[in-house]
């Protein structure tokens, strides 16, 4: 927490501190909103402070994140977040400029969702019977949100970068197209978060737009990439199945039934690209899986 600690006034560190020991382990997000409580919320649940969160404050905080920025604050704002030193993000809500139709600036910042970027080192390891068996298998993980895709995903990716010798599994290349900077948490391009040696990352680019990148030059073994859903990742997805590299991906649902209810999704499943499915639930501990599915649907593993 000392990375966030340094971009808050001192008065809203020392609220914060004042907190119980296990709601600090366990904060997964600290909301900020002018003229309402400060909101902590641990393991789903919120926790208000006694202190209404005042414009003077934003316009501090406003001003130390521009500090931790290597572009231009303005060119932060337009992507609605700021990512920090730990590779926490910052998202931001204010009033947008719009150029065209789309949104060119943000101002008037009033709402901060400072997101605590967690690394559970180790948390992939019971999966590896399941998702590898001489090469990796292409993996989706399903859940909402919350859940802990993006931490087992990552988790994954140190494995795959750094191999595992003891299970025989070798390093190898994992190349990450990290849209919204959460997988790697980048800061001047810089991962933040513990990977391996053959760790390649696209740091705030777009899905399918990174993902052909990746392909064209950085010759990726595997391909890891958060939340697909779109028309244009479905087209870079087969690129990169006929390419010979392997995919570990995330997407939004409750299960594989229900992912499946969205066509382009239906359609990426139904060409039984992914070998595995792991589903994970809102309930009970971040990223813990309760079942694993094959291209058939069919349960292999439950409760790892």
């Amino acid at each position: 927490m000392d990375a966030i600690f340094r971009v808050l006034p001192t008065h809203m560190k020392d609220l914060l501190q004042g907190l119980s020991k296990s709601i600090l382990e366990e904060t997964e997000e600290i909301r900020l909103r002018v003229n309402r409580p400060i909101e902590v919320s641990s393991r789903g649940i919120p926790h208000f402070l006694p202190y209404l969160f005042t414009k003077s404050d934003a316009e501090q905080l406003i001003s130390k994140l521009a500090n931790h920025s290597f572009y231009t604050l303005d060119e932060e704002l337009k992507r609605g977040y700021v990512t920090i030193e730990g590779g926490h993000r910052i998202g931001l809500a204010g009033k947008t400029i719009l150029e065209s139709g789309h949104v060119k600036a943000l101002r008037h910042l009033s709402s901060f969702n400072i997101r605590i970027a967690r690394e559970k080192i180790g948390s992939a390891n019971p999966l590896l019977p399941f998702l590898f068996d001489g090469n990796w298998k292409h993996t989706m993980i399903i859940g909402p949100p919350q859940s802990g895709k993006t931490t087992l995903l990552r988790d994954i990716a140190r494995i795959i970068s750094e191999g595992c010798p003891e299970k025989g599994i070798r390093a190898m290349k994992a190349g990450v197209v990290d849209e919204r900077s959460e997988i790697a948490g980048c800061l001047q391009g810089v991962p933040q978060l513990q990977f391996g040696p053959r760790i390649d990352v696209l740091d705030a680019c777009p899905k399918a737009e990174g993902m052909m990148m990746m392909i064209r030059s950085l010759s990726p073994d595997v391909l890891i990439v958060d939340e697909i859903g779109r028309q244009e990742d479905k087209t870079a997805i087969m690129e990169a199945v006929n390419a010979g590299i392997t995919l570990m991906m995330t997407t939004h649902g409750n299960n594989l039934e229900d992912i499946t209810k969205r066509p382009l999704l239906k359609e990426i499943i139904d060409q039984q690209v992914f070998e595995r499915f792991l589903e994970l639930s809102s309930k009970g501990d971040p990223g813990k899986v309760y079942s694993i599915k094959d291209m058939h649907g069919q349960a292999v593993g439950v409760h790892v």
